[in-house]
């Protein structure tokens, strides 16, 4: 499976001029005829004008249009990175993934909300994670600060994912938890990890940090971009993943019974 990972620079509270950007970068990207494009999170508004109820998109509805178009356009899957998504009067972080024909296959609410910065105040979190499949290949999500919940990924790898795809916007100051957890995720679960991070400076005045990565199950790190806007291409062996599954089996290992109890 080819991908591409489009580490875009968002501008703060402009959503035109992001959906116009990332039709530039979708364009681009498709020159090398990837099978999956994934974005980074709240590429339509960046990381986030406030109140976010006033910029966000009412139930998603343009950012699926948008989305739709590209994956009817070019005949491509399409992890769509976040979102800020108004239901009513809450607002979710939300990621929206098509299918090559333009439809949506599955929608993630990240359900992990970064506290320090106070996005649990302004987003509501999902209550489940999700599972799906492209070109035949079972797939999961979550979601920048999901990543540091390591329970979320064991419980999307025991469902049997072989690709996890992350957006994220996450700052440059925390580079180093960044690069460590994302391979961390992808070594103990025996899985690929596709980390699509932003590029230039978020709602807060943080330096992104850039360093979108495709990582195999063996914590190799296939592809990794720097800290500028960036197209990042990759053609995953799939098959890999069964040969490092048969050689070091963690998961035939495993004792789940102990993790129920609680310790002396």
């Amino acid at each position: 499976m080819k991908v591409a990972v489009i580490q875009m620079q968002v501008a703060l509270g402009e959503p035109e001029r992001n959906i116009a950007t990332l039709y530039r970068l979708a364009a681009k990207a498709m020159q090398q005829r990837p099978d999956v494009l994934l974005l980074p999170e709240l590429w339509r508004l960046g990381f986030y004008p406030k109140p976010v109820l006033d910029y966000a998109d009412a139930d998603g509805r343009e950012t699926r249009k948008v989305l739709a178009t590209i994956s009817q356009k070019y005949q491509v899957n399409v992890v769509g990175g976040t979102v800020a998504n108004a239901i009513g009067d809450k607002v979710f972080n939300t990621s929206y993934i098509f299918d090559r024909t333009g439809h949506m296959t599955a929608t993630y609410h990240k359900t992990h909300l970064f506290s320090p910065s106070g996005e649990h105040e302004d987003f509501t979190p999902g209550d489940s994670l999700v599972t799906f499949t492209l070109d035949g290949i079972r797939c999961g999500i979550l979601v920048c600060y999901d990543i540091r919940f390591p329970e979320a990924a064991r419980k999307l790898a025991l469902a049997g994912i072989q690709l996890l795809f992350l957006p994220a916007a996450w700052p440059q100051k925390r580079l180093i938890h960044w690069q460590t957890l994302i391979r961390a995720r992808a070594i103990e679960n025996q899985i690929f990890v596709l980390a699509c991070n932003g590029a230039g400076i978020d709602g807060s005045d943080q330096q992104l940090a850039g360093h979108s990565a495709i990582i195999d199950p063996w914590g190799e790190i296939l592809a990794e971009a720097g800290e500028d806007e960036e197209i990042l291409q990759g053609n995953l062996r799939l098959l890999i993943q069964n040969q490092i599954k048969d050689s070091m089996g963690v998961f035939g290992d495993r004792r789940p019974e102990l993790y129920k109890k609680t310790p002396n």
